[in-house]
Parts: structure tokens; sequence; C-alpha cells
């Protein structure tokens, strides 16, 4: 075991200790992910490679990405393109879901 002197270093750890399983979670539940991404295999295929001409892959694409388009889905403040067709799919994802929608997409190689 390790021994740790004064106050400012137990706080510091007791800080990191606290911290972690948010940095754990912030990455989002891929398992949970990969439930809630079925509905989009329709279009961005089972494998996150689409399967309609156009349409974005989003296999291995940036979580962050993922997380604010489809918060701008939702929220619909983004617009253009297929936008229509995405408002009522993420209408459907909790902001949790997102994040793991997010994190299982992102995690595929």
């Amino acid at each position: 075991m390790f021994k740790i002197k004064g106050l400012k270093s137990k706080s510091i750890l007791l800080a990191v200790m606290l911290a972690t399983p948010m940095l754990a979670n912030a990455a989002g539940d891929i398992a949970a992910g990969k439930a809630k991404a079925a509905i989009c295999a329709g279009c961005h295929g089972s494998n996150g490679i689409s399967v309609i001409d156009g349409y974005p892959n989003l296999k291995g694409q940036n979580a962050k990405y993922i997380e604010n388009s489809l918060k701008a889905f939702k929220n619909k403040s983004r617009t253009g393109g297929q936008s229509a067709l995405m408002y009522p799919m993420a209408g459907l994802l909790s902001d949790a879901d997102i994040v793991n929608v997010a994190a299982y997409f992102n995690s595929l190689k």
C-alpha cells in the first residue's frame, strides 16, 4: 500500500476516485448503443456502412460528431439534405441513448 501525506494529496486522490465513474460513463455504453442503433440500420446499414447511396457511413465516425448531429436533428436545428427524415428518428432517442449510439458507431473499426 502507499501513504499519502497532507490534506492536499488526499483531496486530489479523492477527486480522482470520484471522477473515475463519470469518465468511464462519458464514453457511453456500447452494448446499449448497439441495441438502440437497430433503428439506424435501415439507412446506415447494420454494420454502419450505408445501404443507400448518398447517406453517410457511421462506422468509426467520431462519437462527438454523431452526438452533436443527433442532438441537432432532435431539436430540428439541423436542416438541409435529408434532415426531415432524421427528425423523427432522433426524436426517439434520449440524451443517454444518443451518447450510447455514438459510442457504438465509433467503436466499429
